[in-house]
């Protein structure tokens, strides 16, 4: 018998987060599933509602060989091939489950950015986000329950209450945020070795309650591109291009890293800052606001929402939220600023928002239900 839960994530993904009508086209992505539960219940979903469901079903072994051995030629084939099936659709549903989170460690690091120039940014950057309605996920697998330091089940009763939260509610309670953060100019955010400043003025504010990540709860803007001053110390290990970064640092100047460190991986580090002009420059910059999502787990997906932090993302802009940076990078690194990861805080204009991860505002309240459950 198939569990009932993933016949409700299947409702969330197509009803709320991709609004699929009839005669839409979906394609259906999936890496490493354990097994295929969860995409036939997307594609009966989908044929229900007379849609027109197309599935590309991929294996991470297969991708480190091509990863590896790949050329301009080879990868860029690739991304030629999967964007010409991009630009097909309406909708998108990725679904990532690897059985080995480091799966891709051992592919060089001019190998990862080959296939980043020629085949992710091309498909996915170019065309994915900016012309489908998507939505992208995990899938429980004994490798994250080992991540999160949780059971396998009792990862998975984590991962469907997390992932089939109320999204409506969810989405009333970041109004007040989007409207503080739109009528927002100068940002100060302290914590441990981080002391930073940069202005938002006039940069689109996105609430983020389901319409493309499961889990969600954040809500996003950008800096203007060259208003970033001062030092950041991230506290949360990061897994980018088959590598774990922990406790990258930055110094900007006006808008600029102008310096980068990390624990054992510097060198790789500023080999992804230097893959082009924009990935020393700011994308993005959200807070987090799902209290359910309490400690990271190395999966970037659940790590940016936590509640109580932020991420400040190297890289490509959003077009809602666009500050004309311009990087096939998108890099979100989350700093927590709850108590027990060190506190700190963060002002608008002067007046602290949020203190050791806990909104102040009246009107921001109901963004903190749940914050102190254990």
């Amino acid at each position: 018998m198939q569990d009932p839960r993933i016949d409700t994530l299947a409702r969330t993904l197509l009803d709320h987060s991709c609004r699929l009508t009839a005669g839409e086209k979906i394609l259906i992505e999936a890496f490493d599933l354990p097994d295929p539960a969860l995409v036939c219940a997307l594609v009966e979903g989908a044929a229900q509602r007379k849609a027109i469901p197309v599935v590309s079903w991929k294996n991470n072994s297969i991708l480190r060989s091509l990863y590896r051995t790949g050329t301009p030629e080879s990868l860029g084939l690739c991304g030629e091939l999967e964007r010409h099936q991009m630009e097909q659709m309406d909708c998108y549903v990725g679904i990532r489950g690897a059985a080995n989170s480091n799966g891709f460690a051992d592919v060089p690091g001019d190998q990862m950015d080959l296939y980043q120039a020629h085949w992710w940014h091309p498909v996915h950057s170019q065309v994915r986000v900016t012309n489908t309605r998507w939505v992208v996920l995990r899938y429980p697998t004994a490798s994250m329950a080992q991540s999160a330091h949780m059971s396998t089940a009792g990862f998975e009763d984590f991962f469907f209450d997390v992932c089939t939260a109320d999204y409506a509610r969810m989405a009333e309670d970041l109004k007040p945020l989007k409207a503080r953060m739109e009528s927002a100019d100068q940002v100060h955010i302290t914590a441990p070795d981080t002391d930073l400043t940069f202005s938002i003025k006039d940069i689109p504010v996105i609430p983020c309650s389901g319409g493309r990540n499961i889990p969600d709860g954040e809500c996003f803007t950008a800096p203007v591109r060259d208003s970033i001053n001062g030092t950041i110390r991230y506290n949360t290990q990061s897994l980018y291009q088959g590598t774990v970064f922990d406790g990258i640092g930055f110094t900007f100047e006006n808008g600029k890293i102008v310096e980068a460190d990390c624990g054992g991986e510097t060198g790789r580090l500023n080999e992804i800052l230097d893959a082009d002009e924009g990935a020393r420059h700011i994308g993005e910059w959200s807070l987090g606001t799902n209290n359910r999502v309490k400690h990271p787990m190395l999966d970037t997906l659940f790590d940016e929402k936590i509640g109580g932090s932020f991420h400040l993302t190297p890289g490509q802009a959003y077009d809602e939220a666009d500050n004309g940076n311009r990087s096939r990078i998108h890099w979100d690194l989350v700093l927590i600023q709850t108590p027990e990861y060190g506190g700190g805080e963060i002002a608008f204009d002067g007046e602290v928002i949020r203190r050791d991860g806990r909104f102040l505002p009246d009107d921001l309240q109901g963004l903190n239900e749940g914050l102190d459950a254990a």
